[in-house]
């Protein structure tokens, strides 16, 4: 069987070149005579794995000295806890603007440990547009402003020109958008990641952190909840996710191969542009998306009639366009098209899409 045009938001698709590289490397890596996934994390191979990966990231990122990267586990969620847990004392409160389900999590959960702000909002109109954000209106105690840098489920995100503009402690979750587009991540107090969109597998994910923000003396957190615990280990305190993290290697690899992340910014407009144009142009498909918030990464789309996104769906199957279904808490589709995703299969979608049009439009 061929493989399929994956369009799922994540786990995502990968660079075929980085899965048949870790087919090669599969039975016996570079001689060593076993797989990452056998290996002691402590050996010298998986460290320069794991070294590598880490400059790889840092020279993609053009990181500067004041920031660390650590390859960490418990998703995207966990963070939601360490961040407030790690960058406020118990006096200090925080800002979020609630752009989506996602970051309406992560406010829950920081608000279990401090009493957050939300400075912003667009769930009033479900999550249509990037709430405006005025950093003048944070709370005089609030240490860091919160934002989801780009919301999977509902297709929206706030550009780099805005996020460079925001002229405080800014973290980020990037999961869905990290090495998509050119951010200056050294703007940012902290940026995460989970791995499973644009980095490699899920399993790890990566923190981003300047290490001046943190405020609570060692020990008196957590072990595994304390960012200064990876700091120390180099994210090897306990067993890491080694494979996951050797996976991203690679895909940080083909990255740089493929022109680092302008290239990337580049080539991810181009096949957006082609999606949202193919939208605005037709007579069925509508996306309601101010043009100024519409995500790069995740185009969402309806026909306005959930029957008929029904029939989009499996007949897109039947053509071997797969996970094209939008997040079931709003319906219609929705393509994630992320850096492995390539010019040719967003036109093998669009051309689908012309076609469905004309026999049900």
């Amino acid at each position: 069987m061929e493989r399929v045009l994956n369009f799922s938001a994540g786990p995502s698709t990968l660079p075929v070149e980085v899965l048949e590289k870790a087919s090669d490397d599969m039975v016996n890596y570079r001689g060593s005579g076993m797989s990452v996934m056998e290996m002691s994390h402590r050996s010298a191979e998986y460290e320069a794995i794991q070294e590598d990966a880490k400059a790889s990231l840092r020279s993609l990122l053009s990181l500067d000295d004041d920031h660390d990267v650590l390859f960490l586990q418990g998703g995207a969620s966990l963070q939601f806890t360490m961040i407030p847990m790690n960058l406020l004392s118990k006096d200090d409160s925080a800002s979020y603007v609630i752009s989506g389900s996602w970051a309406k999590k992560a406010h829950k959960e920081a608000a279990l440990l401090r009493p957050v702000e939300i400075l912003a909002s667009s769930e009033d109109d479900g999550f249509s547009y990037f709430p405006k954000i005025s950093v003048d209106e944070m709370a005089k105690d609030s240490k860091y402003l919160y934002v989801c840098a780009n919301n999977t489920i509902y297709g929206t995100r706030l550009s780099p020109e805005r996020m460079n503009a925001l002229d405080t402690t800014v973290v980020a979750d990037m999961s869905s958008n990290i090495l998509s587009e050119v951010y200056d991540v050294n703007k940012l107090g902290l940026a995460f990641a989970g791995a499973q969109k644009n980095l490699g597998p899920s399993g790890v994910t990566v923190v981003i952190l300047k290490k001046d923000l943190l405020v609570n003396e060692k020990g008196t957190l957590p072990t595994m909840l304390d960012y200064r615990t990876h700091i120390e280990k180099d994210s090897k305190f306990n067993t890491p996710p080694c494979y996951s993290i050797y996976i991203c290697g690679l895909v940080l690899d083909w990255v740089k191969r493929m022109g680092g992340v302008e290239a990337m910014e580049a080539r991810n407009k181009e096949k957006a542009k082609l999606l949202y144009d193919t939208i605005d142009n037709s007579g069925l498909y509508k996306n309601v998306i101010p043009e100024e918030d519409r995500s790069l990464t995740n185009v969402v789309f309806v026909t306005g009639s959930k029957e008929l996104d029904a029939e989009f769906v499996k007949g897109a199957k039947e053509k071997g366009i797969v996970n094209i279904k939008g997040h079931r808490s709003v319906g219609g589709m929705r393509a994630s098209i992320y850096n492995a995703m390539d010019i040719e299969g967003v036109e093998a979608l669009v051309d689908y899409m012309k076609e469905f049009e004309r026999n049900n439009g």
